[in-house]
C-alpha cells in the first residue's frame, strides 16, 4: 500500500514526465506522429510480401464480417504485439537513460515506467482507431465490440506494465539485459501468431509447442484482438479472464519486484 501512496504522491511527476514524451516524440520529424501509423504498415507491407506473396499464406475468413484481407489479418496483430513490445524496450531503459533524476531526486521511481506506459497508450489508441476505421469500412462489425476492445487495450497495457517494472528494475543490476531481451523478443514474437494463424500447426506440432503457440499470454491477446476488430464478434469470454488473471499477475509481480530492489538503485547507478 505504501508503494501505491508513493506513486499517487508522485502523480504530478508523472504527468510531467508523461508530458515530456509525448512532446519530445518525433520532434522536428517532417511527418510527425503519422510515424506511428507509417511504423506498422510497413511491416505490414513487407510481411505481406514475404509471407502473403512469396509464400502463399492466406488469412482466414472473418466470421461473421467475411473479411479475409491478409494486410488486415497482420495488422490486427502487428498493433498490439507492437504496443507490448514498444513498452517492454522504453520500460527497460526507462531507469538507465534517466540515472542523474535517480541519483538526486526523491519520488516514486516506478512513475518513470508507468509514464513510458501512458504514453505508449497514446500511441496505441491513435493505431487502433485507425485500424478499426479500416476494418469497418472493410465489413466487420466493430461498433458494438468497441468497449470490449478498449478493456483487453487497458489489460495489455498493465500485462505490459508489469512486465517493463521487471525490466527496467533488473536492467540496472544486469547489464547485459538490453541485449538478452533484444534475443527474447524475437523468440516472443514468433511464439505468438502475429503472422499466422495458430490453428495452421494444429497436429503437427508437439502438444506442448502447440499449448506455447495458443496459450501464452501475447497468443491469446491477439486472438481476442482479432475476435473483436477482424472478426466483428464477441471474443472467448474464458480468455477474456485468462488475460484479466494475467494482467493483475503480471502488476503484482512487477511491483513487487521493483520495490524490492529500488532501494538499491541510486548506489548502483
Amino acid at each position: 500500500m505504501q508503494q501505491l501512496r508513493d506513486i499517487a504522491n508522485s502523480r504530478n511527476l508523472l504527468w510531467n514526465l508523461t508530458l515530456r514524451e509525448l512532446r519530445s516524440k518525433y520532434r522536428r520529424s517532417v511527418l510527425g506522429w503519422s510515424w506511428s501509423m507509417l511504423n506498422p504498415l510497413a511491416q505490414m507491407a513487407i510481411y505481406t510480401f514475404v509471407f502473403g506473396v512469396l509464400f502463399g499464406a492466406q488469412a482466414p475468413v472473418g466470421d461473421p464480417s467475411g473479411i479475409t484481407t491478409y494486410g488486415l489479418y497482420l495488422l490486427t496483430g502487428l498493433i498490439p504485439w507492437g504496443f507490448f513490445s514498444l513498452v517492454c524496450g522504453v520500460g527497460l531503459q526507462s531507469i538507465l537513460s534517466n540515472t542523474t533524476l535517480v541519483r538526486k531526486v526523491a519520488f516514486a521511481r516506478e512513475s518513470l515506467v508507468i509514464s513510458q506506459v501512458l504514453f505508449c497508450s497514446v500511441q496505441f489508441s491513435i493505431e487502433m482507431t485507425l485500424v478499426c476505421i479500416a476494418l469497418t469500412l472493410a465489413g466487420s462489425f466493430i461498433l458494438p465490440w468497441l468497449p470490449v476492445t478498449i478493456l483487453l487495450m487497458i489489460l495489455l497495457a498493465i500485462f505490459a506494465m508489469g512486465v517493463a517494472l521487471v525490466l527496467s528494475v533488473s536492467a540496472v543490476f544486469f547489464r547485459d539485459l538490453p541485449y538478452l531481451w533484444t534475443i527474447i523478443n524475437q523468440l516472443w514474437f514468433f511464439a505468438t501468431p502475429v503472422i499466422y494463424d495458430p490453428h495452421t500447426f494444429d497436429g503437427k506440432v508437439p502438444d506442448a509447442v502447440h499449448a506455447v503457440l495458443y496459450w501464452n499470454p501475447t497468443a491469446v491477446f491477439i486472438r481476442s484482438f482479432r475476435a473483436t476488430t477482424y472478426n466483428g464478434r464477441s471474443p472467448n469470454w474464458n480468455d477474456v479472464i485468462v488475460l484479466a488473471i494475467a494482467a493483475t499477475s503480471s502488476l503484482i509481480i512487477g511491483l513487487a519486484t521493483f520495490n524490492k530492489l529500488k532501494r538499491r538503485l541510486a548506489e548502483e547507478l
